[in-house]
């Protein structure tokens, strides 16, 4: 029997403008078209599931809307043949959350193309304490891996060290034999940075004083930033002979104020990173690393289990810049 009633959490715009937030019962009927439907157990807040909440036209265009770029769980029906209910699936980026209601509703329907199988040594809830943040700074990781930065070159520095992305990138570095630094403005946090694996934690305005100098001492051999503007432009003016630097969120500022000294003095390169439409081959590959030879035992040290309920203060933490590691959201099964 296919359930047609669902809570969600759902956006609405008011007639002032302002955006409103609500646990509602939603029908299937309401969801957008695609070959699969699924029950949602998990899911996880990202910093773009919070901007869309707060009623952001860059990630979202129309409202009434259900974020959440994050979904795991059991296939209920499908008119694609490669997926029967009852399969364990993943989805995370493309339209997921943005256009297309999210995974903070316990009914998605999507594209079969979008759907990864879970791999079997993953449950789901551990699928999304990584989710779009793991596979976000598992990329960064491949990204430099590939590109000839190993624990032997040197340091890595990573940025907005507290947020999603950055922890478990702390964590998957740590794993891998890196020497790790992090910059982060959360003087309170620098312990729990240190617990992760950072053996240098660097206040971020310390980090920023230098930040008018053309070129700065070489010390990293890579970098994971997550934030961008002056935080990314620093930190490349920063990066040794070779360095790669990996770029993958704009939460300062989606401008780099910096000169060509860094590339044309060292051949620092400047790898960006993108998880929204990675191709289905290299999603795969990474899922896969994540949950084997990159699977991390930690996880649960920066992660805590919240309800929908629960969301509405969780996205006011985070755009307020006081959220720190990974909320995953429980959404239960379809009674």
């Amino acid at each position: 029997m296919i359930h047609k009633d669902f809570l969600a959490l759902v956006v609405t715009e008011t007639n002032d403008h302002h955006f409103l937030r609500q646990i509602v019962q939603r029908s299937t009927d309401q969801l957008p078209p695609g070959e699969v439907l699924i029950n949602v157990r998990f899911s996880s807040l990202n910093y773009k599931d919070a901007l869309s909440a707060n009623g952001n036209r860059g990630v979202t265009k129309q409202y009434p809307h259900t974020p959440g770029i994050d979904a795991a769980g059991f296939v209920v029906d499908s008119m694609d043949p490669r997926w029967v209910p009852g399969d364990a699936v993943i989805c995370t980026g493309y339209d997921l959350g943005m256009n297309t209601d999210g995974g903070f509703g316990q009914l998605i329907r999507v594209p079969g193309d979008w759907l990864v199988r879970k791999p079997e040594t993953l449950s789901l809830m551990k699928s999304m304490q990584l989710g779009t943040a793991g596979f976000t700074a598992a990329l960064c990781v491949l990204g430099l891996e590939s590109n000839g930065i190993d624990p032997r070159k040197g340091p890595v520095l990573v940025t907005g060290a507290t947020g999603g992305v950055a922890t478990i990138a702390i964590l998957l570095l740590n794993k891998l034999g890196y020497a790790i630094t992090a910059v982060s403005g959360k003087s309170s946090a620098h312990a729990f940075l240190r617990e992760l694996g950072a053996q240098e934690v660097i206040d971020r305005e310390t980090f920023l004083a230098t930040r008018d100098r053309a070129l700065l001492p070489a010390r990293w051999a890579g970098v994971v930033d997550t934030v961008g503007g002056e935080i990314l432009a620093t930190a490349i003016k920063g990066a040794d002979f070779d360095g790669v630097v990996t770029s993958c969120g704009n939460a300062a500022s989606g401008d780099l104020p910096l000169n060509v000294y860094p590339f044309i003095l060292r051949g620092v390169h400047l790898l960006g990173i993108y998880s929204a439409n990675c191709p289905m081959e290299k999603r795969l590959r990474v899922w896969q690393k994540l949950a084997n030879e990159w699977k991390l035992d930690r996880l649960d040290s920066l992660c805590r289990l919240i309800g929908l309920q629960d969301l509405e203060g969780e996205i006011d933490r985070m755009l307020a810049g006081q959220s720190k590691g990974r909320c995953v959201v429980q959404l239960g099964e379809i009674v």
